[in-house]
């Protein structure tokens, strides 16, 4: 088809439209093409993200079992986020296997830090291979009922000694575990806001397990996942966000932000738009300083980048 010049010039000013507002190509397992609004300071690190490859099986009893999700794939959502640091965290799916994350450490020359799950028995030795690796914390998931807590206190007096952190997906049950994080001396990191339940919200005892545990000086929480507990859902999310702006109040030097690519919880037509996910850092902490704090200051600190 040949187009006239008057549709030449239309086609052309479209096209110069969707640049100018940022449109990149679509991202696999994220939904939305344009630019956030939001520009990450340099040296920014997405702290929650996951990879998958079926070519690892999946440890028995698994029950979350998503698609194949790249570093390639993930390399261009950071493209699109103007990310370049990530952690990778070992999912669920895996149980104690951490190959798929550590092929990931190889391949992101640098880039990123990791949380693996190991087993009580894990050795010394075993440790010391993947601190090298670029490991940098042990997470405990209670979220899908597929790890408990056993072992949390010897594992972490371990790890302690590597300067790690000891990271929990506690689900509903933060309240409950609570006393046994604050017992410990080393740092804990809390997934996903502690899944704070709504519309509680802020009144919860999940949201003032948290700040007890903010107060020991040794723990971080992410903001990721706000639609894990939302009820107002997106774009705003502005039930979680109200949680979210008290903890960075509270304590904004203790804050993490974290994309949790490829949204493995969610099926494949409900992936959010992870720009406006990162626009909402632009409401939940209006001030700049913040924002750096938690994008970059935080993360560098903790992880050692």
């Amino acid at each position: 088809m040949t187009l006239s010049r008057r549709q030449f010039l239309q086609v052309g000013g479209a096209l110069g439209a969707a640049v100018s507002m940022g449109a990149l190509a679509s991202v696999p397992f994220s939904q939305g093409q344009a630019k956030p609004r939001l520009t990450p300071p340099p040296g920014s690190v997405d702290c929650h993200m996951h990879l998958y490859d079926s070519r690892i099986p999946a440890a028995p009893g698994a029950s979350l079992l998503p698609p194949d999700a790249s570093l390639e794939d993930y390399r261009q959502l950071q493209q699109r986020l103007g990310i370049r640091r990530m952690v990778i965290v070992t999912p669920s799916t895996y149980g104690t296997d951490n190959r798929v994350m550590l092929d990931g450490l190889l391949r992101s020359r640098g880039d990123a830090r990791g949380v693996a799950v190991v087993a009580t028995s894990v050795t010394d030795k075993e440790l010391t291979t993947l601190h090298a690796a670029g490991v940098r914390g042990i997470r405990f998931n209670l979220s899908v009922g597929s790890q408990a807590l056993d072992g949390l206190e010897q594992l972490a007096a371990r790890v302690n000694e590597l300067g790690w952190n000891v990271q929990i997906a506690a689900g509903p049950l933060l309240p409950e575990v609570a006393p046994r994080l604050l017992a410990l001396s080393t740092k804990v990191v809390i997934d996903h806001m502690g899944h704070v339940p709504q519309p509680e919200g802020v009144k919860s005892e999940a949201y003032a397990s948290l700040v007890r545990l903010l107060d020991t000086d040794r723990a971080w929480v992410k903001l990721s996942a706000p639609y894990l507990r939302s009820k107002a859902g997106a774009p705003l999310y502005a039930d979680v966000g109200r949680v979210a702006s008290a903890l960075i109040s509270h304590r904004p030097d203790r804050m993490l932000w974290g994309s949790d690519w490829p949204h493995p919880t969610l099926a494949s037509n409900s992936k959010p738009d992870d720009g406006m996910i990162l626009d909402r850092l632009m409401d939940w902490a209006p001030k700049v300083e913040t924002r750096a704090s938690i994008l970059r200051d935080n993360p560098i600190q903790l992880y050692g980048f």
